[in-house]
């Protein structure tokens, strides 16, 4: 478990001609949000009722649940960003049923233990409607029983390795099928057959490298090696040298490690000899926000394999990526994860709006069905509480962006239980039907 930070707490209440400051970032008037066209939602199997929430006066309150300190900082800062311009925007435009949305904030601190206990705070202290929050599995498995016991509302917008499917969580970020078995694809196609894989050590990482072991030897591929380091920890010496001594001659590097511990590694990496065109990397925790922190002299010529990539061209795109910049300064970038809480925000609005309420219960069943213009394309939410997403895999530039050299031609439906694990073949998730609910044999 990583260790306990000091953490600040910070309650804003965004609307049109209020403004606010997080993480001492200057909120400017927030631009114009992208164009949501809900679709019918089908039933969902009844549950009982949740925990009342705080909707009184002229406010909502929603809850925002992250690592502003710790190892996960790094990442998670500006998750938070995204999520406050999706409200600053909603707010600007009159709100969620004629409410503003306030939005309380707490800092998991990278501490697993704490997520549980700020996720308690919100839903029966803060009496929020919902809670957008968490990065890591960890965090996310942290919370998860505090969420179920209490029948409460969580929207997660970080890729992940699946085998879940809980009817009290939204997933916008990718499943397995949508982002790492892809990638295995293209690096099997492109790269190599020879793998080693490198994570953080905890659930994401090893689950991750279950499944990608799997679909190697399912598909002609070998792991040469595998290791992990704990999270926050930056001892990747004997990391790189497992990796020489595996693949003498090159070859391809599957990288799950999270939070800071990137930045040792690439640039030990680097420092070792170990080039993008012998030991080409292939990261899924690795995204803009990260290239800038960690320098993109040492990221240049790898890859990182996501739904989003700030150089996706689309109308919504350019409309995301200039306000954020307008908001919080041009030099900051935007990320997948932060495109994933940005989608998530407006996702619970439209359910709420066409629920007429922010009872839970019925949010869940408006939930289904919803389509978003996404920066990253048109998505949709499915009845196993999942988006259907665009795959795309980008090569990082020495402008430390990401040049797309594979994308999905349409969006992917997610599949939460895994089909190369022989233990959760065969089985899928369906919350619009009482009869098949978070796994069933399909």
């Amino acid at each position: 478990m990583a260790n306990q930070f000091g953490r600040r707490r910070f309650i804003i209440l965004g609307g049109a001609g209020v403004a606010g400051t997080l993480l001492l970032k200057a909120c400017t008037k927030p631009g114009s949000s992208p164009t949501a066209s809900p679709s019918a939602a089908p039933d969902t199997a009844a549950s009982p009722s949740a925990a009342p929430v705080a909707a009184s006066g002229n406010t909502v309150k929603v809850g925002i649940l992250h690592s502003l300190s710790g190892t996960m900082s790094i990442s998670e800062k500006s998750v938070v960003d995204a999520e406050q311009m999706a409200i600053a925007e909603i707010n600007a435009k009159g709100g969620v049923l004629g409410k503003q949305i306030e939005a309380i904030v707490e800092d998991g601190a990278s501490d697993w233990d704490k997520f549980a206990e700020k996720a308690k705070k919100l839903i029966d202290q803060d009496q929020v409607a919902t809670v957008f929050g968490c990065w890591t599995s960890a965090s996310r498995k942290a919370v998860l029983p505090v969420f179920e016991s209490k029948k409460h509302m969580l929207w997660y917008p970080v890729q992940y390795e699946g085998q879940e499917c809980s009817q009290n969580v939204f997933y916008t970020g990718a499943a397995p099928n949508q982002q790492i078995e892809p990638a295995v694809d293209w690096l099997l196609k492109n790269k190599g057959k020879e793998f080693f894989l490198v994570g953080s050590d905890y659930v994401f990482p090893r689950t991750a490298n279950s499944i990608i072991k799997a679909q190697l030897q399912a598909k002609g591929g070998k792991t040469v090696g595998e290791d992990y380091l704990p999270l926050g920890n930056n001892e990747v010496t004997p990391i790189i040298a497992k990796i020489k001594k595996a693949l003498p001659n090159g070859g391809v590097i599957f990288n799950t490690l999270n939070g800071d511990s990137n930045v040792a590694f690439f640039k030990q990496m680097q420092s070792a000899g170990l080039k993008p065109d012998k030991y080409p990397v292939m990261s899924v925790s690795v995204a803009e926000e990260e290239v800038k922190a960690i320098g993109v002299e040492y990221l240049k010529g790898h890859y990182a394999s996501w739904n989003y990539f700030q150089t996706v061209n689309t109308p919504a795109n350019k409309t995301f990526v200039e306000n954020f910049k307008k908001k919080y300064g041009n030099d900051r970038v935007v990320n997948d994860p932060m495109e994933a809480a940005y989608i998530m925000v407006y996702m619970w609005k439209m359910a709420v709006e066409k629920a007429k309420t922010t009872e839970m219960e019925a949010v869940r069943k408006a939930s289904l069905g919803l389509t978003f213009d996404a920066p990253e394309g048109k998505v949709t939410l499915e009845n196993n509480h999942h988006l259907s997403k665009f795959v795309r895999i980008g090569e990082i530039g020495a402008d430390g962006m990401f040049k797309v050299v594979s994308e999905s031609k349409e969006a992917v439906k997610p599949i939460p239980w895994n089909q190369y694990v022989a233990e959760t073949k065969g089985y899928a998730c369906d919350w619009s039907d009482p009869a098949k609910g978070g796994k069933y044999k399909a």
